[in-house]
């Protein structure tokens, strides 16, 4: 009969495996909240109307390009999903992909590498600098960092502008530093229209910036940024 303390050494043992496969594993949620996101499930249950219910073969009909879905497939990731209590609706799909990039993710890697030699693991994984580097050649990931931002920068816009509300009404213009595509800097002239906007921004994001009113968008060059 093994003794209360060698209980307790074994019961130790298996809660720190238990631990370890934790977080081995702690990346399927990201990556099953990725491919909803990809499969646009979560637009596909807010279009039926918050809390009315939908089935699987419903969702399934309605995404795009899907010559022969699995709807078995579909299950467990939902199941998955659900569980984590990612159910609800929210506009971050953008953010989320960018941030499960392999661009992103593949750094991670190479944490290991750079504490032994220094330097940038992104640099190490892609031979660039940084993320802004790789969307200055990569068109897609250049558009979708720049919706990710944007996003992101529509979150804060609404908590900024009813914070600091008073403080725009003495600004004649305002300048936004890496402003991406100019979305933050449009909604704030769009509220105080007596604000001249300036949208401060690399070349190639500048590139793709639509055109809002009372917004000149300025490119700079990388040294400047």
């Amino acid at each position: 009969m093994e003794s209360p303390e060698a209980d307790h050494q074994a019961s130790l043992r298996l809660r720190g495996q238990a631990e370890i496969w934790r977080h081995m594993f702690a990346f399927l949620d990201s990556l099953a909240l990725k491919c909803a996101i990809e499969l646009q499930i979560p637009d596909i249950i807010h279009s039926q109307g918050i809390g009315r219910p939908i089935t699987l073969s419903q969702i399934i009909s309605c995404i795009d390009n899907a010559p022969s879905p699995d709807i078995s497939y579909l299950e467990r990731i939902l199941r998955l999903w659900l569980v984590n209590g990612s159910d609800e609706y929210t506009d971050l799909s953008a953010l989320y992909l960018i941030e499960t990039h392999a661009y992103v993710v593949g750094s991670w890697n190479f944490l290991s590498q750079s504490v032994k030699e220094g330097g940038m693991t992104f640099e190490k994984a892609f031979g660039k600098r940084s993320l802004w580097d790789l969307a200055s050649q990569d068109n897609r990931f250049n558009k979708l960092f720049n919706d990710g931002m944007a996003c992101t920068g529509r979150i804060l816009l609404r908590e900024m502008v009813a914070g600091y509300k008073d403080g725009f009404g003495c600004l004649r213009s305002l300048v936004d530093v890496g402003g991406g595509i100019g979305g933050m800097i449009s909604e704030i002239v769009k509220s105080y229209p007596h604000i001249k906007g300036i949208n401060f921004d690399l070349p190639h994001v500048i590139a793709t910036a639509p055109v809002y009113d009372r917004v000149s968008h300025i490119a700079a060059s990388n040294s400047k940024c």
